[in-house]
């Protein structure tokens, strides 16, 4: 498969997650940044190479193979983020670029080596899971912060958005995974929620606390 190819099938697979129905061609070219009718002419190339099942106005989704293809992607793109962090010493804001072209590295045996050598991590710097070798993904029970009550005692495991600019605000208020969080108060006009981390109090925002994943 091209580059371009894979990228689609990463761009369905993601959105999938969350309309597993059937994703429409508009949400994809938003995704890509592209028009309608090149997600169109793409998807039924797709088709014919039996990755993807697409009708016209009723969206498209992956088939067995696809949904395969797309998560040995992830896989690559995932394992290549721990590795920049954990052993280059990249911060977590600064590897999704790079992994977006290490990604297209097709060895699997490099890729089932670098898993080794990474002792086989199930989830990337962000808090995303990591498919294994034959597409299997560890299941995490997690919340939003926004939906924790007040009291309680809760670890960040992840982030809903992996922006650079998310991320590096996350660094400055000393937040990261595996951070313990209390929440000390909630306001309900302005759903400003002010928390204690390591010690330190601190406010967030509502769109702060929609895009931090706690357990």
């Amino acid at each position: 498969m091209t580059i371009s190819e894979e990228n689609y099938l990463k761009v369905i697979y993601h959105l999938s997650l969350v309309s597993p129905k059937g994703v429409n061609t508009n949400a994809i070219a938003g995704m890509l940044d592209t028009k309608a009718s090149s997600v169109t002419d793409m998807l039924k190339k797709l088709a014919e190479k039996d990755v993807v099942t697409y009708k016209k106005y009723q969206g498209v989704s992956l088939t067995n193979n696809g949904l395969l293809q797309a998560k040995k992607i992830v896989r690559r793109h995932r394992l290549w983020e721990v590795f920049l962090v954990e052993k280059l010493q990249f911060t977590w804001d600064e590897v999704h670029e790079i992994a977006e072209e290490l990604e297209h590295i097709k060895s699997e045996k490099l890729i089932n080596s670098l898993d080794a050598y990474l002792d086989f991590p199930a989830f990337d710097p962000h808090g995303d899971p990591i498919p294994n070798e034959k597409g299997e993904i560890k299941k995490q029970e997690k919340q939003l912060l926004s939906e924790m009550p007040t009291g309680v005692v809760c670890k960040c495991v992840g982030v809903k958005d992996s922006s650079a600019d998310f991320l590096q605000y996350l660094d400055k208020q000393k937040i990261t995974l595996g951070s313990e969080i209390k929440i000390l108060e909630k306001e309900t006009f302005d759903e400003l929620i002010k928390v204690e981390v390591d010690a330190k109090e601190v406010i967030l925002s509502n769109k702060i606390a929609v895009n931090l994943y706690v357990q």
